[in-house]
C-alpha cells in the first residue's frame, strides 16, 4: 500500500482527482451518482444469491424463484433507452429522482411480500426504477464535467458499483446464512431502503443548481407511442430469446435442444427480427424518430458502443461460467465460487481510478484495446487450464481479465459520451442499452454453449462423465467469448480524439 501511495503521489493522481471536486456542485454530483450506482448494483446482481431462500419460503422451484431476478433484468434492459428519452423530454434530474423513489419504495414492498406474485410485481418496479436511474446517471455526470475530466469522473461511480457488488455478495451471504430463513431474504431487499433514502437526500439539492436548470430547460421532441412500444417489445423478445421460458409449461430441463426448446427459441428469434425490422422501417420514415439511427453513422460512437457490448458480454460470461466450472465441473460449494470471484471484483476498487486518470491525461489509443485483450487472455486461460489446476490457482488464471475489466469501463464510458456531445441523452441511453444487451448476449452465449455439451438426460451418464461434459462445455464457451473479445479489441483500436486536449499540469 505504501508503494501505491508513493506512485499516486509522484504522478499527482490524488491532485488530479481533487480537481473534480473544485466546486460544491461537482462534489455533490459525484457523491450523489456514486451512492445511486451503489444502490443500483446492490439491487441487481447480488440479489441472485437470495433465489434459493425465496424459493424455499414460497415453496416453489428454483427456476420459478429465479424469475424475481429475470423480471428485473427484463424490465431494466427493455426500458433503459425509454428512460433516457424521458429524461431528455421531462428533465434528466427529475426522471433520475423518480427512479430513486421507485427503486427504494419497490425494494421495501418486495421485502414485505406475502405472495410470490407480489414479489414479482415489486421486482419489476425495482427494474424500472433502475432503468430510470442508470439511463440518466451518465447525462448528469456530463453536465458537471468537461470531456477532459470524464475519464476520472466516471471512475468514481464505477468504483462505487464494484463496491456494491462486493458488499452485496458478502453481506447478503451472511444475512442468508445466519438469519432466520423467513427473514434473511427480506433483509436482503431491505438493505436498499436506507441507501435509497440517503441517495434521495443527496439528490434533492441538485434541483437548485443552475447547470441542471439550464440543461433541463432545453427543448426536446415528443416521444410518441409507436416507437417506444416497438423498441421495448423488440428488446423484450431479444432477452426472452435466451431465457428458457418454455420450462414454465413443459416442465423439462433448462436446455436449448429439447423438443420444446427447438420450437421456442427459434420462434422468439423470428419474433425479435420481425419486431425490430418493423421498428427500423418506421423510425427511418419518421420525421421525429424515437431512436435516431443517423447517429450511428458517426463511426467512433458506434465503434465505442460495440466495444462496450463486448466488454459487458465478457463480464456476464465470467459470472455465468465460474459457478459452472467451480460447482458443477469441479464439485465445490457456492461459497468457493464467491471466494474465487472476490479477487476479480477487488481490482475494480482502485484500477478504474488509474485508468480514468490515464485516459484524461494522455488519451492513449492502446488503453481500451489492451484492456479487452487482457480480458480475452484471462478467459482463454480459464477455458484451457481451469480443470487441470488446484482451485486456489483459478483467480491467478483470471487475473489478466480482472485487470482488463477494471481498466476498460471508465475510459470507454467517457469516450461514448464525448463522441456525441450534441445529444447526451441518446449517448447515455445507448451506453446503458448496449450494456444490458451485452449482459444478455453474454449469458445466452455462455449458457447455450455449455448446454449443448451436456447430455439432456443427466441420469443416463455417470457423475464423472457429467462433470467432464460440463468442463468441455465450459472450455468451448470460454474460447468462443475469447474470439468475441478479440473482435471488440480490434474495433476499440479506432478511437475518437475530439478536440486536441492539452496535457494537464502536474
Amino acid at each position: 500500500m505504501d508503494i501505491l501511495r508513493t506512485i499516486a503521489h509522484r504522478l499527482n493522481i490524488v491532485g488530479a482527482f481533487k480537481e473534480l471536486g473544485s466546486t460544491p456542485e461537482r462534489r455533490r454530483i459525484l457523491l450523489c451518482l456514486s451512492v445511486a450506482q451503489l444502490l443500483m448494483q446492490l439491487s441487481q446482481l447480488p440479489i441472485t444469491i437470495a433465489v434459493p431462500s425465496v424459493a424455499r419460503h414460497f415453496d416453489i422451484s428454483y427456476t420459478q424463484g429465479a424469475w424475481m431476478v429475470v423480471i428485473r433484468l427484463l424490465i431494466l434492459g427493455s426500458t433503459v433507452f425509454l428512460a433516457a428519452r424521458l429524461g431528455q423530454r421531462y428533465g434528466t434530474l427529475k426522471i433520475f429522482f423518480i427512479g430513486l423513489i421507485l427503486l427504494t419504495v419497490s425494494s421495501a414492498l418486495a421485502a414485505s411480500s406475502q405472495y410470490y406474485l407480489q414479489l414479482l410485481l415489486w421486482s419489476a418496479g425495482v427494474g424500472f426504477g433502475g432503468a430510470l436511474i442508470s439511463a440518466n446517471l451518465n447525462s448528469l455526470l456530463v453536465l458537471g464535467f468537461k470531456d477532459t475530466e470524464r475519464g476520472r469522473a466516471f471512475a468514481v461511480p464505477i468504483t462505487s458499483a464494484r463496491m456494491g457488488t462486493m458488499i452485496g455478495l458478502v453481506v447478503f451471504g451472511l444475512l442468508l446464512e445466519y438469519m432466520h430463513p423467513a427473514l434473511g431474504w427480506r433483509m436482503v431487499f431491505l438493505t436498499s431502503v436506507p441507501i435509497g433514502v440517503f441517495a434521495l437526500w443527496l439528490t434533492w439539492p441538485l434541483f437548485k443548481f443552475d447547470l441542471v436548470k439550464k440543461a433541463d430547460s432545453e427543448e426536446s421532441q415528443p416521444l410518441g407511442i409507436v416507437g417506444p412500444t416497438l423498441m421495448i417489445a423488440s428488446l423484450l423478445a431479444f432477452i426472452l430469446m435466451g431465457i428458457h421460458l418454455h420450462t414454465l409449461w413443459d416442465s423439462g430441463p433448462d436446455s436449448f435442444v429439447t423438443e420444446t426448446a427447438l420450437v421456442y427459441h427459434p420462434a422468439m428469434l423470428v419474433v425479435f427480427l420481425s419486431l425490430f425490422l418493423i421498428f427500423f422501417v418506421i423510425q427511418l420514415a419518421s420525421k421525429q424518430p424515437f431512436l435516431n439511427f443517423g447517429y450511428f453513422k458517426q463511426t467512433y460512437f458506434s465503434m465505442a458502443l460495440f466495444s462496450n457490448t463486448t466488454f459487458h458480454l465478457s463480464m456476464l460470461s465470467v459470472l455465468t461460467l465460474m459457478p459452472i466450472i467451480v460447482e458443477v465441473g469441479l464439485g465445490f460449494s457456492p461459497s468457493v465460487t464467491m471466494l474465487v470471484l472476490l479477487p476479480h471484483q477487488s481490482m475494480g476498487l482502485f484500477l478504474p481510478v488509474i485508468a480514468g486518470w490515464i485516459y484524461d491525461r494522455y488519451q492513449p489509443k492502446w488503453l481500451r484495446p489492451a484492456s479487452l485483450l487482457l480480458i480475452a487472455v484471462g478467459i482463454g486461460l480459464l477455458g484451457l487450464f481451469a480443470h487441470q489446476i488446484p482451485i486456489y490457482i483459478l483467480p491467478v488464471l483470471l487475473f489478466p481479465a480482472s485487470i482488463g475489466s477494471a481498466l476498460f469501463n471508465s475510459p470507454n464510458n467517457a469516450l461514448v459520451m464525448n463522441t456525441l456531445p450534441q445529444d447526451r441523452s441518446f449517448a447515455s441511453g445507448m451506453l446503458e442499452t448496449t450494456r444490458q444487451m451485452g449482459h444478455t448476449v453474454g449469458t445466452i452465449t455462455a449458457a447455450a454453449i455449455v448446454g449443448l455439451s451436456v447430455p439432456i438426460v443427466a441420469d443416463a451418464v455417470s457423475l464423472i462423465e457429467l462433470q467432464q461434459s460440463y468442463i468441455q462445455g465450459f472450455r468451448n464457451s470460454a474460447l468462443t467469448v475469447v474470439w468475441i473479445m478479440l473482435a471488440g479489441s480490434i474495433v476499440a483500436m479506432f478511437q475518437y480524439k475530439g478536440n486536441k486536449q492539452t496535457k494537464q499540469e502536474t
